[in-house]
């Protein structure tokens, strides 16, 4: 029997499971810990990511519960007791989650999710939480690079039928329209979220199916007439494709109309195919094109002058090929121990996996004057606020790199999502999210934009978050000399 997607309990690393059993059994299944989902390098060497996929988070954690089959399931693996299995069937969530809010600019270190909870919980939701961001997350962060590469030209989502599976293009498309495209080819994606466009006209196979090019398109006109978009390059775009379009456009004079090219070299193609267009007197007919496309072929194609209005992008983006895993992972921060915080860290002889301890904030910190940002800073929940007087910030992979700051504010990047276990967040549209990401985009200085060798963000430690990491460092560098 295909599985129930609705519940996706079971839709986990089975470690889960034994890890589960494991505090339960020792005791420590309602010890509480702190857990952060993070991220550590940003796809295809970019100057930022964008935050996605916490809407699927939220109802996956909405909705946790273990079904009769589910316990079945289980108890034939053979690795757990029956008071284990009635704790899973009695399971109610009652973590505290905080999260950056989805299409937010974002950058590695960062806790995107943090969550505080009996460990037997925290721990037992990060699969799900790390699939949900880590996949929109990287379809956003890659949308967002194309629809900066097509200047203001409009950029539709058409990877339905490359994407990895039913969800991956679902919520890609969700999440590639909270990166800036303005329409999906997924038609589901507009039922399960309205406020995103399904869009589409024709195959190649509408026009080989009629005795001839002029037919195909006389027929799909008088169908519709308010938005015709014509496919032209079955054949051959110059000689017959273009002409019958024309001819076409001249005798029914739709409410809307385009051309769609989809092979051939585009740049040369849409130029001489708007010299043909507007020779005939069809200067507001528009030109899309599609065909393995990705931010560095749009960008080239622009500054070779191509006359495109419209971007049509598919395995590129829905699968981001250049650079398909995010990369976030999910952490144990600390724990508590008769209600004191107990901070824990992970060493690593690579550096760049060496965690930060601790329950932890992100504040950002604009400048008052320009509102472009300025850094993050990451610190210990119970510090107060950076204050605009001076303030110095430590990078926290050189301790002589120091900056201060002056003439700013601090704003506290985590919402509170649940309390408890109860939501008490309301989350927005995906067309509000999409508006939010923009803007955004917008407090970022252009030096972060660039696609090649973009400025490093300062993504920065507070005094105290750094002395903590030091002293925890020197301590377990001790215990193993």
């Amino acid at each position: 029997m295909p599985y129930d997607f609705e519940n996706t309990t079971m839709l986990t690393d089975f470690y889960e499971f034994t890890m589960a059993n494991g505090y339960f059994e020792n005791g420590a299944a309602e010890r509480i810990g702190y857990f952060d989902l993070f991220f550590r390098s940003i796809p295809d060497g970019g100057g930022f990511a964008i935050a996605a996929g916490l809407e699927q988070v939220i109802a996956y954690l909405e909705n946790l519960r273990f079904t009769d089959e589910d316990i079945a399931f289980l108890r034939q693996k053979g690795f757990f007791g029956e008071h284990f299995l009635q704790y899973l069937r009695d399971f109610a969530f009652k973590c505290d989650v905080w999260a950056i809010p989805e299409g937010t600019p974002v950058f590695p270190g960062e806790p995107l999710i943090t969550v505080r909870g009996p460990m037997a919980q925290a721990q037992f939701i990060e699969t799900m939480l790390l699939l949900s961001v880590n996949h929109q997350s990287l379809i956003a962060t890659k949308a967002n690079r194309i629809v900066r590469a097509a200047a203001g030209r409009s950029v539709m989502e058409f990877g339905t039928r490359r994407a990895h599976g039913a969800s991956a293009a679902v919520f890609g498309a969700r999440a590639a329209f909270i990166g800036g495209c303005v329409g999906t080819a997924c038609a589901i994606a507009e039922r399960e979220y309205p406020g995103i466009p399904a869009t589409g006209t024709m195959a190649h196979s509408w026009v080989q199916m009629f005795d001839d090019e002029y037919e195909a398109f006389r027929r799909y006109a008088e169908l519709y007439p308010d938005n015709c978009v014509l496919l032209v390059d079955t054949y051959n775009v110059l000689k017959s494709g273009i002409p019958n379009a024309i001819r076409v456009f001249n005798e029914y004079k739709p409410k809307k109309m385009g051309i769609r090219l989809d092979s051939g070299d585009v740049t040369y193609l849409s130029k001489t195919a708007r010299r043909m267009l507007d020779d005939a007197g069809l200067s507001r007919c528009f030109l899309v094109v599609s065909n393995s496309l990705d931010e560095y072929i749009i960008r080239d194609v622009i500054l070779q002058g191509a006359r495109i209005d419209s971007f049509g992008v598919g395995e590129r983006l829905i699968t981001s090929r250049s650079d398909p895993v995010f990369g976030g992972v999910y952490k144990l921060a600390a724990v508590e121990t008769d209600g004191r915080i107990e901070p824990r860290m992970k060493i690593s002889e690579n550096v760049e996996k060496i965690t930060n301890p601790g329950f932890k904030k992100v504040y950002r910190l604009f400048c008052r004057k320009t509102g472009k940002v300025m850094a993050d800073l990451i610190a210990l929940a119970h510090e107060t606020p950076p204050q605009a007087d001076g303030f110095e910030i430590f990078h926290p992979s050189f301790t002589w790199k120091r900056k201060r700051l002056s003439n700013f504010y601090a704003k506290d990047l985590q919402e509170r999502i649940f309390d408890g276990g109860k939501l008490v967040y309301k989350s927005p549209s995906v067309e509000e999210i999409r508006t939010y990401c923009a803007e955004q985009i917008e407090t970022l200085w252009e030096e972060s934009l660039r696609f090649e060798n973009p400025a490093v963000y300062y993504v920065d430690l507070s005094r105290p978050l750094w002395d903590l990491r030091a002293d925890l460092i020197q301590k377990y560098k001790l215990a193993f000399e």
